[in-house]
């Protein structure tokens, strides 16, 4: 058993991406600029915005961090989003999620201008996605073919499960894993809710994407030997012996899975980092203007 360390992966890609940077500035030209948009003082939205910051210092790019309070109305976003959109000097940025309930967050998604959309949430980069054409991949999925071709994990013709179908995981990663590249090439089947027989349709699988959001969901009983498992849940947990008062859960139940994976991505030091690396590579992308 292998495991996929993300934590590890994320740093060697970031040092690639520094290095191509002070190439540009060495002639002449300017890093590349990431901004983001938090709205409120989400916890878990404020460490992630952190992490993209210090991510962009390490980097070696511009970033720009803008705050509003909870109560900003709809309005007042759409026009520093309008501003973001006009601003040659911004590459890209994100607008993080989730937003307050008074906020129409597909509204706000389809505002940004999709070459700038770095998240790769806009409309036309879900469907650029979905024909094969280039554009802004989703950051999380993006992260996990990386790893999975950093490692080398033979994929062609393998059975994919991908449990969960949100916009942002379970569709987009589905998608490329069916896409006709390596990785890639696979048969995927997409599981729900709604799914009868999940257990017997994951015992079949050569790959799962956990993407539920549900801790410790995959049991030892659902993955067969030899496995390649991907755990996207990031479950906040109370654990009183931490000083943050809880712990990061992931949709696997490591402990009992791990002995019978391939290889297996922790949590967290897994498809995490991976993540914010993906966020990088697009805002290089975005600064070339490769499409």
């Amino acid at each position: 058993m292998t495991i996929l360390d993300g934590k590890q992966t994320a740093a060697d890609i970031k040092a690639e991406i520094a290095r191509e940077v002070e190439e540009m500035k060495s002639r002449g030209e300017r890093p590349p600029h990431l901004a983001a948009i938090l709205v409120g003082h989400d916890g878990g939205s404020e460490s992630y915005v952190a992490n993209k910051v210090k991510a962009c210092e390490i980097c070696g790019f511009t970033s720009s961090l803008i705050r509003f309070d909870e109560d900003v109305t709809e309005e007042r976003l759409l026009e520093e989003i309008e501003r973001l959109n006009s601003d040659p000097e911004v590459d890209g940025f994100i607008v993080q999620l989730p937003l307050p309930r008074h906020i129409d967050e597909q509204k706000v998604t389809e505002a940004i201008d999709w070459r700038k959309d770095v998240d790769g949430f806009h409309p036309v980069n879900v469907g650029r996605l979905s024909i094969g054409l280039p554009g802004f991949k989703s950051a999380t999925p993006s992260g996990i073919i990386e790893l999975l071709s950093r490692y080398n994990i033979p994929t062609k013709g393998k059975h994919a499960v991908v449990l969960g179908r949100s916009n942002i995981v379970g569709k987009p990663i589905a998608t490329l894993l069916m896409q006709k590249a390596q990785p890639g090439d696979c048969t995927v089947t997409v599981c729900h809710s709604s799914t009868q027989g999940l257990k017997d349709i994951c015992r079949q699988a050569d790959i799962i994407v956990a993407a539920l959001g549900r801790p410790g969901f995959v049991t030892e009983d659902m993955v067969k030997e030899g496995a390649v498992v991907i755990d996207v849940g990031t479950t906040r947990v109370p654990d009183a012996t931490r000083k943050s008062g809880f712990r990061l859960c992931g949709d696997v139940d490591f402990e009992h899975v791990a002995p019978k994976c391939s290889y297996i991505t922790p949590v967290p030091g897994g498809v995490g980092p991976m993540t914010i690396c993906s966020l990088m590579k697009n805002t290089i992308l975005a600064r070339h203007r490769k499409f």
